[in-house]
């Protein structure tokens, strides 16, 4: 019990940093009436359509919990999974709430210089990422309490009755907690998605439309897409994020919890649990790192925050390790399971770095997608997609060589502690969540910021700043997409032993019929996914640019910049929103009911499915997230004043070549990890339905 308090109070720090975090954001000044008037329709625009998702889902969370009651006879796993939803719900208001308050915040700090402006923007972000990681742990930790704990099912062969019901600690590992895990999971598939849809349908009609056919510059008050953009950065790179980094943080928790309380009982499933606790106090130690000397690179600032709390989590894990399995009879070298953290921690910053060098321009893959260019959009979007199908191979090589000395070095620690071990190495991947996903958040802060800095015309300066800062925040996105596909495969694969254990299936026989069938539907299910949400993207775009078109044309004088013209943004942000709440249903469902079905026919075709989507899945989400990346940074390379400037023929190219990029990077990229979970989550809570 009392190591279980350890880390609610671990939780309870991270959130009170956070706290403090948003008392500094809100003390900065928002600058000029007209920054703040913009900053307003920002905030209005995106707290809408998040009460508006939140709405929607809703009916769907509560379907899900009746069936997970009545159907599975599971009413504390109902309770749990409600408890997570509420939870991820959660984080993505605060986050989103405090970013949309810190963009102009930002924009009046840039007057003051680069490092100002770069702690307001990261300390907005530091909100999301500690209260991310805040609330998942603290929401473990009170699962812990209330249904272990408070039920006495920490003693040995305790039974809990409940009417008809009988709970068992056996169930609290393997079925209740990860209920909770799925209720984030929902939340965390229809945020990205439905996220992902608006902010790419508005991105596009903007760039496609103001970019290239109006010739005016990004963010330019007069294209009627521009407040569209500046919500959707925000529901989508801000709360569609938070809420995937929620579910990625508990999910690469509740998997070893699991494996761990089949191994060793209470030490095995707690273990996780501190891991965590750990993160989340160096990583708010790690926050305060980020300071930036005048003329200083915003990167490198963000880069030693980062690269610390990595540092202070290994040596945190060493004596947690030793102390809680030290004295484990089973345990012949816990070392061994420390080890496997390790792995875990250097593959997700290994996989980081591989996506900045894919996706930064300071490296020569975006350099050459921004020189083929010059020769026109096609040559340009073959390049990206050829950078990022190339960039898979090395995110393969450290994924599995981190898997082998994983599963080696847990098998060392103990007899048949291989899976435990890469379970823990997931873990070790997003221990330092907080700070990880406080570096993703700054970036949306910063794009916003450019925005409001152009749209009220400030001073070159100022953009120039807000610039620089955006285009690290593209590679920092880039980078905490690489943890969370990294971990989403890793946790997939440990909650695929633990479907296996649940159904008793032994081994994926690709030689069984019913396996086959199962592997190649899906390998498939990752494409069909990812062809529903960018369609999705599609279709919704295309309301964008004509409403875009029809304004330009109707409106007097609009295009030309008259002070007598504006633009109806309103109607953006409505088709936008209309477009991302109709269109996020099918995909998210198609993720939750195929397992089921699947595993209602056979829990072997089940097993080949749920290998054939990790597969895939990962190396899909791999490419699309780096070659969208790659886009975006290379149009932001010539915009620069690179290859002619902006306006140029290359810019042209390559702002198609980013729009093709978008809903890459931020719809269909970063849901395939949450849809491999997802699956692999709702085989698990619905085993029981599916043996024999």
């Amino acid at each position: 019990m009392n190591l279980v308090i350890v880390s609610a109070i671990a939780a309870v720090v991270g959130l009170l940093t956070a706290v403090y975090f948003a008392i500094v954001v809100m003390k900065h000044d928002v600058g000029t009436e007209k920054m703040a008037e913009i900053s307003k329709a920002i905030q209005e625009g995106a707290m809408a359509f998040l009460s508006r998702e939140y709405r929607t889902v809703s009916f769907i969370l509560i379907i899900v919990a009746i069936l997970i009651v009545v159907w599975l006879k599971q009413p504390l796993t109902g309770i749990a999974y409600l408890m997570g939803a509420v939870l991820s719900g959660t984080a993505g208001f605060v986050g989103l709430y405090i970013a949309t308050r810190a963009n102009a915040r930002t924009t009046n700090a840039a007057k003051k210089g680069i490092s100002e402006a770069l702690l307001v923007a990261f300390r907005g972000g530091g909100v999301m990422g500690l209260t991310v990681a805040g609330l998942g742990l603290l929401g473990l930790s009170i699962c812990f309490i209330v249904f272990l704990f408070a039920l006495g099912l920490d003693k040995s062969g305790a039974v809990f009755t409940l009417g008809s019901f009988k709970i068992t600690a056996t169930n609290v590992y393997e079925d209740i907690i990860p209920g909770f895990g799925l209720g984030a999971s929902t939340i965390a598939l229809f945020a990205r998605v439905g996220g992902g849809i608006f902010t790419k349908a508005a991105d596009v009609g903007a760039d496609l439309v103001g970019k290239v056919e109006a010739g005016i510059p990004e963010d330019d008050p007069r294209n009627p897409a521009v407040i569209a953009d500046n919500v959707g950065d925000n529901v989508g790179d801000v709360a569609g994020m938070g809420a995937d980094l929620f579910e990625s943080y508990v999910g690469s928790i509740i998997a070893p919890l699991a494996l761990g309380s089949m191994l060793l009982g209470f030490s095995g499933a707690i273990l996780p649990l501190l891991i965590a606790a750990v993160g989340i106090i160096c990583s708010a130690i790690a926050c305060f790192f980020v300071r930036s000397k005048p003329g200083g690179h915003p990167g490198k600032a963000l880069s030693l925050g980062t690269y610390g709390a990595a540092i202070l989590t290994t040596v945190g894990c060493y004596f947690l390790v030793t102390m809680v399995l030290g004295s484990e009879a089973k345990v012949i070298n816990p070392v061994g399971f420390f080890l496997a953290i390790v792995a875990g921690l250097a593959a997700g910053l290994a996989i980081g770095q591989v996506s900045e060098i894919y996706t930064s321009d300071r490296y020569k893959g975006v350099k050459e997608i921004a020189e083929s260019s010059k020769t026109g959009s096609a040559t340009n979007i073959l390049a990206g997609l050829a950078d990022g199908m190339r960039s898979t191979a090395w995110s393969v090589v450290i994924l599995v060589t981190a898997m082998f000395l994983s599963y080696m070095a847990g098998d060392w620690a103990m007899v048949g502690g291989g899976v435990y071990a890469i379970g823990l190495s997931a873990i070790g991947m997003l221990a330092t969540t907080g700070i990880v996903v406080s570096v993703d958040a700054y970036g949306p802060i910063a794009d916003n910021a450019g925005g409001i800095a152009e749209m009220s015309h400030q001073e070159p300066g100022v953009r120039e700043i807000t610039d620089s800062l955006d285009s690290v925040g593209n590679t920092t996105a880039a980078i905490a997409k690489g943890f969370a596909i990294a971990s989403a495969a890793v946790t997939a694969l440990a909650l695929f032993k633990l479907y296996a254990a649940k159904v008793d299936l032994r081994s994926i026989d690709i030689l069984n019929v019913e396996t086959l069938i199962g592997l190649f539907v899906g390998g498939m299910f990752p494409f069909l996914f990812s062809s529903l949400a960018i369609k999705a993207v599609g279709r919704a775009a295309y309301k964008m640019i004509e409403e875009v078109r029809r304004q330009f044309k109707e409106i007097p004088g609009l295009k030309e910049g008259k002070e007598s013209a504006r633009a109806d943004y309103a109607t953006c942000v409505d088709i936008s929103t209309k477009a991302a709440l109709k269109e996020m249903v099918v995909p998210a469902l198609l993720s939750v009911v195929s397992p089921v079905v699947i595993g209602l026919w056979s829990a072997e075709a089940l097993g080949g499915f749920l290998a054939g989507a990790l597969v895939v899945g990962f190396l899909m989400a791999v490419f699309m997230a780096n070659a969208g990346g790659a886009w975006d940074n290379a149009k932001k390379y010539i915009e620069a004043g690179n290859l002619g400037g902006k306006g140029s023929d290359p810019h042209k190219a390559a702002v198609v070549g980013d729009t093709v990029g978008d809903p890459f990077k931020d719809t269909a990229g970063p849901s395939m990890n949450i849809m491999i979970k997802v699956m692999s989550v709702v085989a698990v809570i619905f085993a029981p339905l599916f043996m024999r």
